[in-house]
C-alpha cells in the first residue's frame, strides 16, 4: 500500500475507515467512530479546524480508499502558569489561546516509514497558515504514550505539565514560525 501526496479532507463515502488500525486503542475508536460526528457537529476538521487524513493512492474494492495517517487539530486555551516562567511573564493573565494537536496517528504498516514526520509537519504548516488570521501563542499535544512523548521531543516540542494523567507538550507559534518562513 502506498501513499497520497496530499492531506484532505475526511469524507465518509471515500475514506475506509474501518481498516485503519495504528496499534492504540483509543486513535484507532476516534477514527472508526468519532471523527466524522465531531466533523458534522463543527468539533474539527481538516483545512478548516480539523481532521486530516492521508488516503492510500489505490482504492480498495468497494471504492473506498484506506487511511494511512491522520491529524486531528482544534482552537484550545491553557493557563500562563503552566508555561515555564520566562516565557509565562510576559503573557496576559487570561487564558492564552494555543492550538490543539488532538490526535496524530499513522497506520501500523507505516510505521518507521516517516510518515509521523510527514503529518507532524503538514499539521504544523496548516496550524502556521490559520495563525497568519487567528492568532496562538503555541501547539499543544497531550501524549498517550513516552513514545509518543519522545516523537514530539524530536520536533522540539517541550513538556508543558500533565493533565488528566498524560504529558502535555508545547511548541511555540514563533518556533513554528521559523520552519515555514
Amino acid at each position: 500500500m502506498s501513499y497520497s501526496k496530499v492531506f484532505e479532507e475526511l469524507d465518509k463515502s471515500q475514506h475506509d475507515r474501518a481498516l485503519f488500525d495504528c496499534g492504540e486503542k483509543e486513535l484507532n475508536d476516534f477514527i472508526h467512530t468519532q471523527a466524522a460526528k465531531h466533523m458534522q457537529a463543527g468539533i474539527s476538521r481538516t483545512l478548516c479546524c480539523g481532521f486530516g487524513v492521508l488516503p492510500a493512492s489505490v482504492p480498495l474494492p468497494n471504492q473506498k480508499y484506506p487511511i494511512c495517517s491522520f491529524y486531528t487539530i482544534a482552537p484550545s486555551s491553557i493557563s500562563r502558569d503552566t508555561l515555564p516562567q520566562s516565557m509565562a511573564k510576559k503573557l496576559p493573565r487570561y487564558p492564552i489561546p494555543v492550538f490543539l494537536l488532538a490526535q496524530l496517528a499513522v497506520h501500523k504498516v507505516f510505521h518507521g516509514s516517516g510518515l509521523g514526520k510527514v503529518s507532524l509537519i503538514k499539521a504544523l504548516e496548516y496550524l502556521w497558515e490559520i495563525n497568519a488570521h487567528m492568532r496562538a501563542y503555541a501547539i499543544v499535544v497531550d501524549c498517550l504514550t513516552e513514545q509518543a512523548e519522545s516523537f514530539y521531543a524530536k520536533y522540539g516540542f517541550e513538556i508543558l505539565c500533565e493533565i488528566n494523567g498524560r504529558v502535555r507538550m508545547f511548541i511555540s507559534m514563533k518556533t513554528v514560525g521559523l520552519l515555514f518562513v
